[in-house]
């Protein structure tokens, strides 16, 4: 309450709004469809189907400007730093997947993401001032406070229903980063996204928009909640998960039998199974045409389990009691499925594990069936498995030790799902919302469980927890450095879980450790988006005679520190990482460190980066890489040296670039 009166033009907006609800656009009049509405004979300005806010040509200003930006490890905060595979990205997304683009571009085989939904009370960035630039933007995302980390006031706006650009501001911070996520997928890729009804509507047209409405794949509906939140008396229980593919010929895969309920109700020794008959019901087939599978089985009827199966009392000699052919209910002679051969050499091979069973029908005769094993099925689209509850996804970060420093994290099966909807193995998942690390946990435990090596990228801001919260008193200063923390606990509980099950098996009389060792990969490394490690150009502005003055003096200044573009804080092995992302190079590239120089995928790529000497050039060369690029300052002093490095390079055909 502010404690106010309304003045009367936003009592009349009010009343106005009532009546006239069409000619409204978050919260203001619009002119042109209030005019059409009261009977005007309007043109519409830019009439064609399209979807159009405010800001959006600047959003795309903001997706099209390259960033100077770079990842650096740090390898204390990592688990299994040279090893691993995963990455743990902390930074603001948008710069993140910028400077993944060149590296990661269509290798990533499954996103999914968990936005913001645009409730009204959450902080995200977004320009406030359509007009502020690039660098602006950068400023204001890269306010810190002392301690070096990123502040809330610098980062984040609340976007609350009264701004007037509501929607706009969150279709605004989705834009781009939905855009730049499309190119790193694969063809085969595929989008899963998040979202409740405050922004489902638009997110889809939006996603139209990038990927192509035939991309469209589908809308889960997702029960979310068990008792609902109450709004305008109807109980919401749901959520969305939208499914976009970067191909129209990319299909997803059917999940294994038992991730949900299934439709197998019975069981034997091997595993669920439904039956059919064996006898064709094809009306076109039968023993005038078919005579080859027309043949009897004989039963013992005094013999049946507690289902009123037959199952080990089925043969094809004359030896029990009950002959079965295949005729159907009006007594005209049919034929088996099977053939003669096949259904004797099932019957015979191991009569225990047959797929064959007999039983009563309801008219008192006998039929005889094949064991129906489906091991897989198509999901629905409505998913409401207990498992997928938020619910859920709180008690399970709980099991792990915390105490509610994370706010409605999702649930691991409802990631897990999806990535075995659209991961097979030994592919790339990426989040770069990643919040509570939910699709870390996820691929961590498939992997375990399926035998397989999807690799994870998971990438967060972080944003500073509030001074009051559970998880700054727990001891975390920003959400992710409390994901960070997930992932490790995580890795250590489901590692404590294989040493249990070996352990176990190591009592089994046929337990055989070679084939029974388990490789994961659980460890993940942790880099940190940064500024450059070299010096960046900037462009001086600037027309008049006293501002022409000072961009030749700030020209010569810049000319100085040019003769070594190397950054004062700059260290040898993050600038490794930087020219790795900038040469087209992932972030598990296999790193070789020689006497100095570096060695990048075998022979792939060489850094000189320490020293330069004629040794070394020597050495460079007999690795005998595709490219070499070295630091110009190594040279400084020597252009002899540098000459001769360059012809020698260019008599054996390797690339070389100076920096």
């Amino acid at each position: 309450m502010e404690g106010k009166s309304l003045a009367p033009q936003e009592i009349k907006l009010r009343q106005l709004k009532e009546i006239l609800p069409e000619a409204f656009a978050e919260g203001k009049v619009d002119w042109e469809k209030l005019k059409a509405t009261l009977g005007e004979d309007i043109n519409f300005s830019n009439e064609r189907y399209v979807l159009n806010w405010a800001g959006k040509s600047e959003a795309f200003k903001v997706l099209q400007a390259p960033t100077t930006k770079t990842l650096v490890p740090d390898k204390e905060e990592s688990v299994n730093f040279d090893e691993t595979e995963n990455i743990f990205i902390e930074g603001e997304n948008l710069e993140v997947l910028k400077v993944l683009q060149k590296s990661y571009f269509g290798k990533v085989k499954m996103i999914y993401i968990d936005p913001p939904y645009n409730t009204g009370n959450d902080s995200f960035i977004y320009p406030d001032k359509f007009s502020e630039t690039k660098a602006e933007y950068q400023k204001r995302i890269g306010d810190k406070d002392e301690e070096g980390y990123l502040t809330k006031d610098g980062m984040f706006r609340k976007n609350s229903k009264e701004n007037g650009q509501y929607h706009s501001n969150w279709m605004n911070m989705m834009y781009p980063r939905l855009f730049l996520a499309k190119n790193l997928l694969k063809q085969d890729g595929v989008i899963f996204v998040s979202i409740d009804d405050n922004e489902v509507h638009n997110l889809r047209l939006m996603m139209n928009e990038i990927f192509g409405e035939e991309k469209f794949f589908s809308q889960i509906i997702v029960r979310a909640n068990s008792r609902g939140q109450t709004y305008k008396q109807i109980a919401k229980t749901h959520e969305y998960l939208l499914i976009y593919t970067k191909s129209t010929d990319t299909e997803l895969f059917e999940l294994e039998k038992g991730t949900q309920n299934s439709d197998l109700n019975l069981q034997d020794d091997i595993s669920d199974f439904n039956i059919r008959e064996l006898r064709n019901r094809n009306p076109k087939f039968g023993k005038h045409n078919r005579p080859n599978l027309f043949y009897s089985i004989y039963v013992n009827t005094s013999k049946f389990d507690k289902d009123g199966f037959f199952p080990v009392s089925l043969t094809m000699s004359e030896e029990y009691n009950t002959k079965i052919q295949p005729f159907n209910s009006a007594g005209k002679a049919s034929c088996w499925r099977w053939g003669k051969d096949r259904t004797k050499k099932n019957l015979e091979e191991n009569t225990l594990k047959s797929n064959l069973i007999a039983k009563q029908k309801n008219d008192g005769s006998y039929g005889i069936y094949e064991k129906y094993r489906k091991t897989t099925y198509k999901p629905k689209s409505i998913w409401d498995d207990n498992s997928f509850l938020t619910e859920t996804g709180t008690i399970q970060v709980r099991e792990l030790g915390f105490n509610d420093e994370f706010d409605f994290p999702k649930p691991i099966n409802l990631v897990k799902q999806a990535i075995k909807l659209a991961v097979d193995n030994s592919e790339l998942v990426l989040d770069f919302f990643a919040g509570s690390a939910t699709t870390a946990q996820a691929v961590y435990e498939i992997n375990k469980e399926d035998a397989k090596s999807i690799q994870y990228i998971c990438a967060q801001l972080p944003e500073q927890c509030s001074i009051d919260s559970i998880a700054y008193t727990s001891g975390y200063k920003t959400i992710a450095d409390i994901a960070k923390e997930r992932i490790r606990r995580a890795s250590k509980k489901i590692q404590a879980e294989i040493d249990a099950e070996k352990e176990k098996k190591k009592g089994q009389f046929d337990f055989e450790p070679e084939k029974e060792e388990v490789n994961i990969d659980l460890g993940f490394k942790v880099l940190k988006l940064s500024d450059s490690n070299f010096k960046q150009w900037q462009q001086i502005k600037g027309k008049d005679a006293k501002a022409v003055a000072e961009r030749v003096e700030a020209l010569e200044e810049q000319m100085k520190l040019f003769v070594d573009p190397v950054s004062e804080n700059a260290t040898i092995e993050n600038m490794v990482y930087e020219l790795l992302l900038k040469s087209g190079k992932d972030l598990n590239s296999k790193l070789k460190h020689k006497e100095n120089y570096y060695c990048v995928n075998d022979n792939e790529l060489i850094f000189m980066l320490e020293k330069a000497s004629q040794s070394i050039v020597d050495a460079v060369i007999k690795e005998n890489p595709q490219k070499v690029i070295a630091l110009d300052r190594l040279f400084k002093g020597n252009d002899q040296l540098k000459t001769n490095t360059s012809l020698q390079m260019k008599d054996a055909e390797i690339e070389f670039k100076t920096i």
